[in-house]
């Protein structure tokens, strides 16, 4: 075994990060363990790494320690994460287009700025919070903070999600994802001249150990990670994209464009620090979703026209409506 830190979380759908167990094999010797393991996970703190130790649920090659163990190189850490406790999530009247719906599941279509499901500090006015006011009927299988999600969009990227309506839909739902088999197209506007007119970028994708909120392409604790873009229209510095993903990873399409050179148009974490067209967020959209349909069979495909302010900043850039 080479003597780098590797992290396997269990598997997830769409990549969820907050799975309850997560493996470290350290790649140091002599640090506290407590140290240790709130460096490598950054949104869990010293002292929570404390108590999780005090509760046996941070064991060292199966064994437990406490907080002044000194890791060993190689050490296999356990960390156990407790389930999230039981929350008054609320249903709030939040205004939801629904674009199609029936007994199994659900189509949305999700605004730019709109948080998907509630998280430590911030428990209203999400995606969740509509839903359950909506849909009534939502799977249960990701727990109180996320019935019905079966895969996530980020905050600023707008567009076409899938919803479960029950469990019996969202495993269905699920296991398409895992095996690749729901399409989802995402446009987006990118920042410079793509020379070629398709390009398939794999490179892996895992925390930035510079910033642990953000992902960087890395071969170090990382998971693979593959994406699908061909160019629809090029505006001189700006370029029309069309993306397909293989995989489902945290920011992939934006750390993968800023990867080539190409960071999404309004991306201020992984993009331009500059804001020439005043947007709130990235152009990024997801455009089209198509998928089998859990109880009929049925492939069923939808989609949803590019926000109005996408649609602006090509008029700007002497684009035309698409």
């Amino acid at each position: 075994m080479d003597n780098e830190m590797k992290i396997i979380e269990s598997e997830g759908v769409d990549d969820f990060e907050d799975d309850n167990e997560i493996i470290i094999i350290s790649d140091t010797e002599n640090e506290r363990i407590d140290v240790y393991v709130s460096s490598q996970q950054g949104d869990i703190s010293r002292n929570s790494v404390q108590k999780l130790i005090a509760d046996g649920s941070i064991r060292v090659n199966d064994k437990k320690v406490k907080a002044n163990y000194k890791v060993k190189l190689s050490d296999c850490i356990r960390i156990v994460l407790p389930e999230p406790e039981a929350l008054d999530i609320a249903a709030e009247d939040i205004p939801i287009e629904i674009v199609y719906e029936d007994d199994d599941l659900a189509v949305i279509n999700k605004p730019q700025g709109m948080v998907v499901h509630p998280a430590p500090g911030h428990y209203s006015g999400t995606l969740v919070n509509g839903l359950m006011y909506h849909l009534k009927n939502l799977s249960s299988i990701n727990g109180i903070l996320r019935p019905g999600i079966v895969h996530r969009l980020d905050m600023n990227t707008s567009g076409l999600m899938l919803v479960a309506k029950n469990d019996k839909s969202h495993n269905f739902l699920a296991k398409c994802l895992k095996e690749h088999s729901i399409n989802r197209i995402y446009f987006a506007l990118v920042e410079g001249n793509i020379k070629d007119d398709s390009g398939v970028i794999d490179a892996p994708l895992g925390r930035s150990e510079k910033d642990r909120k953000k992902r960087t392409v890395t071969y170090k604790n990382s998971k693979n990670a593959v994406t699908n873009y061909w160019v629809e229209k090029r505006y001189g510095k700006y370029t029309l994209i069309k993306l397909k993903l293989e995989t489902g990873r945290t920011h992939q399409i934006r750390v993968h464009m800023k990867y080539i050179g190409h960071p999404v148009v309004g991306d201020d974490v992984y993009g331009s620090k500059t804001n020439r067209f005043l947007l709130n967020g990235q152009l990024l959209h997801s455009k089209s979703i198509g998928f089998v349909h859990p109880s009929t069979g049925e492939y069923m495909e939808f989609e949803s026209e590019l926000p109005d302010y996408f649609q602006k900043v090509l008029k700007i850039i002497g684009g035309q409506q698409i």
